[in-house]
């Protein structure tokens, strides 16, 4: 059992609500990714979902979009990701991180070469968002030895048959994405939201953690009145899109850079913290 599988079942276990944050590798430049990590997991966020910047994210909406292309202005690739978690994990040795990303970038490197090289630096899930588990058979086997989770993609459109093949695929948690198009996208409906995640649950005693449309402390706990987690992405990305201009050199000068959104996610973190205790 990796820190994700642990960390997802103890929260299960306790009834708290867990926050994913996820910003893209690189944005708005390398030397900020490991300091806004450690940040954000300091605010109470208890995974961190690190986008693999790629040049086709399709799935993508227009801010995580322009947080791909400020990585890959930079250069950032996936070893340079890797590089970055290993960095991370010299002073973090609990969160769990999964890479989020495209299979391209992957299956150039090698599935082998990189589940070895994500085991080694820390690295302990995945969300291949062009991968559906139909099409993982290879990959299964490769990650299951290196204590690699695999987290799939559930959505509004996702008939019973498939939801039990994501279900029963993913390990971790399954994420159901809550809108219909690209990340960031459309309206949050929290009434429609805890009814779909009603549903997945009667298919799997796995958590169920919901994305897209979660902005701020309000959002998250309608949300996570109804999941068992919660996903922040295009929000934060928007935010890191407004340091980009101006960057401090020092680490402290950057964090101090990035209060606005390690104290946004402070308040999230509160906002859920209310719910687990009741």
């Amino acid at each position: 059992m990796n820190r994700l599988d642990k960390s997802v079942q103890e929260s299960l276990a306790s009834g708290r609500k867990q926050l994913v944050a996820y910003i893209v590798a690189g944005d708005p430049v390398p030397d900020w990714t490991v300091v806004a990590m450690h940040g954000l997991v300091e605010a109470g966020v208890d995974v961190i979902e690190l986008g693999v910047p790629f040049t086709d994210p399709e799935a993508e909406g227009p801010v995580i979009q322009g947080g791909h292309e400020r990585a890959l202005m930079h250069g950032v690739t996936l070893r340079k990701t890797l590089v970055m978690v290993q960095k991370f994990r010299e002073r973090d040795d609990q969160t769990p991180v999964v890479l989020m990303g495209y299979l391209n970038p992957i299956e150039a490197m090698g599935l082998p070469e990189f589940a070895g090289a994500a085991k080694k630096v820390g690295v302990d899930g995945t969300i291949i968002v062009n991968l559906p588990p139909e099409e993982a058979s290879e990959l299964g086997p490769i990650f299951e030895e290196h204590d690699i989770s695999p987290v799939f993609l559930l959505a509004p459109t996702t008939t019973d048959d498939r939801a039990k093949v994501v279900c029963d695929a993913a390990r971790g948690f399954v994420y159901y994405v809550s809108l219909k198009g690209t990340t960031g996208s459309g309206k949050l409906d929290p009434a429609e939201v805890g009814s779909k995640v009603a549903h997945f649950k009667t298919m799997t005693d796995k958590a169920v953690y919901v994305g897209f449309g979660i902005k701020d402390a309000e959002s998250a706990r309608l949300v996570g009145s109804v999941a068992d987690g919660v996903v922040m992405g295009s929000s934060l990305v928007n935010d890191m899109s407004r340091l980009a201009e101006s960057v401090p050199v020092e680490e402290a000068h950057q964090l101090e850079a990035l209060s606005p959104i390690t104290n946004r996610m402070s308040a999230i973190r509160a906002a859920l913290d209310l719910l687990s205790s009741t």
